[in-house]
């Protein structure tokens, strides 16, 4: 029987794959993560292919020719400096300092991966931030909120304040650019099969 992997713990990942009417498992992947590549895309999808690779292998996905695992993962990037998850409330209010006013960019790399095929791509989505005084970002991190996200922000949340435009995919902000994904899945026929099968 066919089956999709998320090898993700991220609830926005989740809630978005099941937007589209897809039917799978979530595997998080724990490895260590290594940001090879000095450009964002490059390490995006370099932590994304990591993370599938993980789980493919957990599963014996090369032996299960059903088997198809998505990877994923998101940075945010400005000025070619990559920003990924706090450390800590400080470091949170560092990045949002340095994007507050500005435009940056956020992307998403993906890794899907199948027996006989792995497609691996990014997404980059230009987000302007309108200026903020220290005493409102010290508030917003104090919530909590942007602790376990890339650039110390929340588009789908409380950060949602923060934001005044955005240029390109709204979800590959959130985490996961779905549209590109469906798209790919539906050109190549092993996945297809796969995803039809598991849908609801």
């Amino acid at each position: 029987m066919s089956k999709i992997i998320l090898a993700s713990a991220s609830p926005r990942r989740r809630e978005l794959l099941t937007q589209i009417g897809l039917k799978f498992e979530v595997m998080p992947s724990h490895k260590e993560e290594d940001m090879r590549g000095n450009r964002p895309a490059q390490v995006v999808m370099g932590l994304a292919a990591d993370k599938a690779g993980d789980i493919f292998a957990q599963v014996g996905g090369a032996d299960q020719p059903d088997v198809l695992v998505i990877g994923a993962d998101t940075i945010v990037a400005l000025d070619n400096i990559i920003l990924g998850k706090p450390k800590d409330e400080e470091d949170a209010l560092k990045m949002l300092q340095f994007l507050q006013g500005k435009t940056h960019q956020v992307y998403t790399g993906v890794c899907m991966m199948t027996a006989d095929m792995t497609q691996m791509f990014y997404e980059k989505t230009d987000v302007v931030m309108y200026p903020e005084d220290e005493e409102q970002l010290r508030e917003y991190v104090q919530t909590g909120e942007p602790m376990d996200k890339a650039g110390s922000y929340a588009i789908q949340g409380r950060g949602s304040v923060f934001i005044r435009e955005i240029h390109g995919d709204y979800s590959n902000v959130v985490g996961l650019p779905v549209a590109q994904i469906w798209q790919r899945l539906m050109k190549d026929e092993m996945m297809r099969k796969i995803v039809l099968e598991n849908k609801e």
